[in-house]
Parts: structure tokens; C-alpha cells; sequence
């Protein structure tokens, strides 16, 4: 399964990352690999937790402002 995860650096210092299309699937890592490898077990806490069923994907655009 592949899904659209986003990291960016913590107000507090290291990095967070999260995956929009599974809430609550939020991590914390002193890199950004940490917090991406902290990320991905979460997402299979998450799925292992839920089975089968995921939200209905999020549709990304970008919009200009």
C-alpha cells in the first residue's frame, strides 16, 4: 500500500511526520529518517488496528494564492 506522507522540521527541533490519509498517524524523529521510520510503524500500528477498512483517499491540488 502506498500512501502520501509529509515531514517538516518541528518547532521544537527534529522533524515530524504525518500521513493525512490515516489520522491520528503522527510521528516525532531527531532526522528526517527517524521520523519517517517512527511514521511508517505507525502506519502499520494503524492499519494492523483497523484491518482493512482506510479512509477514502484524500485528493491533493495545489492552489495559488
Amino acid at each position: 500500500m502506498k500512501v502520501c506522507v509529509y515531514i517538516r522540521p518541528s518547532q521544537r527541533g527534529g522533524f515530524v511526520a504525518m500521513c493525512q490519509t490515516l489520522p491520528g498517524c503522527i510521528a516525532w524523529g531527531e532526522t528526517r529518517g527517524q521520523a519517517r521510520q517512527k511514521l511508517e510503524e505507525a502506519i502499520e500500528g494503524y492499519l494492523a488496528a483497523v484491518g482493512d477498512f482506510v479512509p477514502a483517499t484524500m485528493i491533493e491540488e495545489t492552489v495559488e494564492v
